[in-house]
């Protein structure tokens, strides 16, 4: 039998799943939401824009990157269906591109949402484009063009741990770990946002365009009496010849970039870790194939051997215990060359899934090999004989190896992410590197039809449609992308090479020995 019929014969489970045509209307709707969260602002706010000689986010981006390379965008969903959709993308874009061969972390203000004002999801993204660039220690690049804070909203934004505070907190951080931060001023930086320009490495400003100060020419009226213009305040000349606070003059975005891409190309190469690379080669089934496997329909298995097989180098997949504990497969195998051990849901996790889960998981952090998690997860299997052989013990041994593996991990959620199941695959608790979703997955404490049936059995009125209903809206990835529950919804066709270029990524990493607390045996 060759290796073709071997397959047909293990993957015949996707023949229930919805065809390729039936999918495509799913990532049809993912690329029409994508297109519309990507479009910035108003016409009317993108027109006056473009009248003051500014390009827009996006094209600032284009123009950064080197040409004809990815660019992995982050949270492109954030504050999805929420303030009434007036902050597409949350008013900022986040994401890693190739600048002068060197991978950067680039942030972006959106001047046409609001005028590049920060609500809760603008700090939260702006904040976890900084956490990634800390983990992995990436250059920064501020492209600035921004009101401060959106006053508001400021009792949700100002004044907590992870409020705009962070923001600047996390840029000292990085530059006490000697990473690379560059700003160019391509709009307004007023209050808490002169900072950033300030906190850089760095600064280049747009003339007749960058501004930064403190307090803009109303408040310094108010409080001071003195009239001032912007410009005479704190425009491009003032911070480049009088106060200092900017180092590079530009004459307007295109000219900002190219100077801050001569800086780059300044900075030291980073050093990747040390590990034994392959040369990379296609798995035998084409990207697009991927969507036979899946379905909207979550009580449908998926297979995901068959999903492994679209995403790994030859299709080819080293199974680790493939007899044992069979609810959760595990092996090695590469992405683009890249060694990865992967944990994926074949059904509700069991005592020996879970050992298994946590032994692999210890073989991999011995052998500094990073971990690809598969989430399709029920949870753990319940019922009274299962608790009385100590399900909650086996649990603890996957979640204690899951919390202190010191490898690189990635989370992809391809179905279902429910209840305890979510912590145990490195749900966003437990911090993976990055955390993707396909369009059609789901994360939620239960499912909704259970959750209502739960509140019955113990005499609570749970308002059965009402329930199933909130959950089926709550659950949803466009709900979790929309609070950056996840770092971006993909769609399951780029997957491989989103996910080969987000390992790379991670290989800037140094790895500590692994170490574990104790395991209740």
């Amino acid at each position: 039998m060759d290796k073709a019929q071997q397959n047909k014969l293990r993957y015949g489970v996707a023949s229930e799943a919805r065809n390729i045509a039936d999918y495509e209307s799913v990532v049809s709707e993912f690329r029409a939401r994508l297109k519309r969260v990507s479009s910035h602002g108003p016409q009317k706010a993108i027109a006056k824009h473009r009248e003051r000689g500014k390009l827009l986010a996006r094209e600032r981006i284009d123009l950064l990157i080197d040409p004809q390379t990815p660019f992995l965008e982050l949270s492109a969903f954030a504050a999805f269906d929420q303030y009434d959709n007036a902050f597409p993308s949350a008013g900022i874009v986040t994401g890693i591109g190739l600048v002068k061969r060197r991978e950067c972390l680039v942030v972006a203000n959106d001047a046409t949402v609001k005028g590049g004002t920060y609500i809760r999801e603008t700090i939260k993204k702006h904040v976890r484009a900084q956490e990634i660039a800390l983990k992995n220690h990436l250059p920064c690049i501020y492209l600035v063009d921004s009101g401060g804070i959106f006053l508001p909203e400021q009792a949700h934004v100002f004044p907590d741990r992870f409020d705009f505070g962070r923001v600047f907190y996390n840029q000292a951080r990085l530059s006490a770990a000697s990473i690379p931060q560059l700003a160019v001023v391509m709009g307004s930086c007023t209050a808490g946002g002169a900072y950033v320009p300030a906190m850089c490495d760095e600064t280049i400003i747009v003339e007749g365009q960058g501004t930064i100060f403190i307090g803009g020419p109303p408040l310094v009226k108010a409080a001071t009496g003195e009239e001032v213009t912007a410009e005479e305040l704190g425009g491009a000349m003032v911070h480049t010849s009088v106060s200092g606070v900017a180092d590079h003059l530009a004459k307007d975005d295109t000219h900002a970039i190219e100077i801050c891409r001569e800086i780059v190309d300044t900075l030291p190469m980073a050093t990747k870790r040390g590990i034994e690379l392959k040369d990379a080669v296609e798995p035998e089934h084409s990207s697009s194939e991927i969507y036979r496997y899946l379905s909207t329909d979550l009580k449908k298995p998926i297979d995901v051997r068959a999903i492994m097989a679209h995403l790994v180098d030859s299709s080819n997949f080293q199974e680790f215990k493939a007899n044992y504990g069979m609810t959760l497969v595990t092996g090695f195998a590469h992405i683009k060359g890249i060694p990865v051990g992967i944990l994926g849901n074949q059904s509700f996790l069991t005592a020996e899934s879970a050992r298994k889960g946590a032994h692999f998981i210890e073989l991999c952090n011995q052998r500094q090999v990073p971990l690809l998690f598969l989430q399709n997860i029920t949870g753990f299997v319940v019922g009274k004989k299962y608790e009385h052989e100590g399900i909650a013990r086996d649990g603890a041994k996957l979640i204690h190896a899951v919390a202190n593996s010191v490898v690189p991990k990635i989370t992809l959620v391809i179905g279902g992410s429910f209840g305890a199941g979510n912590y145990a695959m490195a749900g966003r608790a437990y911090e993976p590197d990055f955390l993707f979703m396909w369009p059609h997955s789901r994360i939620a404490v239960m499912g909704g039809e259970q959750a209502s049936g739960v509140l019955q059995t113990i005499g609570q009125n749970g308002g059965s449609n009402s329930l199933v209903d909130q959950f089926e809206h709550e659950s949803s990835a466009y709900y979790s992308s929309s609070r950056l529950w996840d770092d971006a919804i993909i769609d399951p066709a780029d997957t491989r090479d989103i996910l080969a270029l987000a390992f790379t990524v991670t290989l800037n990493q140094s790895i500590q020995k692994p170490h574990y607390g104790v395991f209740r045996m």
